[in-house]
């Protein structure tokens, strides 16, 4: 992500609150941040369904669950045509787009409210890793709640092609069937897979980023090229990707099951035990192959996107708290 260094604290500023130039955020940065955000989530989610449909199936259907990427995805297509690989697009694109425009726009303001509250350029900085995780989990806390019932919808429509014929028809299905209890029956699950997902995805962004600045000089960084920040934009989102779907892979493979049906009745916590138990450490990371080579897709493509959105939309960057 765009981001402005915090300037340096003098003895007399030390036990101020940082107010670095760009940071005094506005409704209308925050609406920025919310539209690239949306912007960058739906386009990459959507346009990674067919990857998300194989690695789903792996995940629930036995039948598929020890086959690779290739050769599910030929089963699939074998027994149901190429449209099965793009079933769940719709909630899958509406749902990322309130999800993301969320999770980066909450990003956003977190992460400069843990920069506030630490109250020195310098605490901000030796806190910078806890201000990382802090910002993440809190902003995908919310965002969460706006894309539960989207999710449930598409991992119905993605394990049983008779449920329903779209997005509206799935979602119309569970509010009729089950309500709201049933549409947030995964709320649970998805903030065990999400939030790993976000600390992964956020944090280890910052600190790749970070770790590069960190080789350069001051003049290198200030005259970087078109090139070299595209490279570094690439490279940290790739390792960010592969330590979000490392860090949130089993609680993804939970939540297909509970969005299927399975597992005992009874409180969530339990069931979600039941089911760990049963599947087993293998089975909690059945599909994490393909699901890393999506997910780096995912989150590389998404911070490039967000940049070049909020560049396009004339908006200011973000807190800069790496360490020089």
């Amino acid at each position: 992500m765009s981001t402005k260094q915090l300037p340096p604290a003098n003895p007399e500023q030390r036990a101020k609150v940082p107010q670095p130039a760009g940071a005094d955020f506005k409704p209308r940065d925050y609406a920025s941040f919310f539209l690239a955000g949306a912007l960058c989530a739906t386009l990459t989610h959507g346009g990674m369904t067919p990857i998300d449909v194989v690695k789903t199936r792996i995940q629930i259907d036995p039948a598929l669950s020890k086959h690779s990427l290739l050769a599910a995805g030929r089963k699939i297509v074998a027994a149901e045509g190429p449209k099965g690989l793009m079933t769940g697009f719709g909630p899958t694109a509406v749902g990322y787009f309130v999800q993301g425009g969320g999770k980066f726009a909450g990003y956003e303001f977190w992460k400069k409210q843990f920069v506030s509250i630490a109250g020195s350029q310098e605490n901000a900085v030796k806190y910078r890793t806890a201000i990382y995780l802090g910002g993440a989990s809190v902003a995908e806390f919310f965002a969460d709640i706006l894309l539960t019932p989207l999710e449930a919808t598409r991992i119905r429509l993605v394990s049983d092609r008779t449920y329903a014929s779209g997005l509206m028809s799935g979602f119309a299905r569970m509010a009729r069937e089950g309500g709201l209890r049933e549409m947030y029956a995964g709320f649970v699950p998805i903030l065990f897979k999400q939030i790993p997902y976000a600390i992964g995805q956020f944090t280890v962004n910052e600190l790749c980023h970070e770790a590069a600045l960190r080789t350069m000089s001051e003049e290198h960084k200030a005259n970087q090229t078109t090139t070299e920040k595209f490279t570094i934009s690439l490279g940290s989102g790739i390792v960010a990707g592969f330590a979000a779907a490392i860090l949130s892979h089993p609680a993804d493979t939970l939540l297909s099951q509970i969005n299927k049906g399975h597992g005992p009745d009874g409180p969530m916590l339990s069931r979600l035990a039941a089911l760990a138990r049963q599947a087993g450490f293998s089975g909690l990371f059945a599909g994490l192959g393909p699901r890393m080579i999506m997910t780096a897709g995912l989150v590389a493509g998404q911070f490039l996107l967000y940049d070049a959105c909020k560049h396009a939309m004339g908006a200011p960057p973000g807190i800069e708290i790496h360490k020089d």
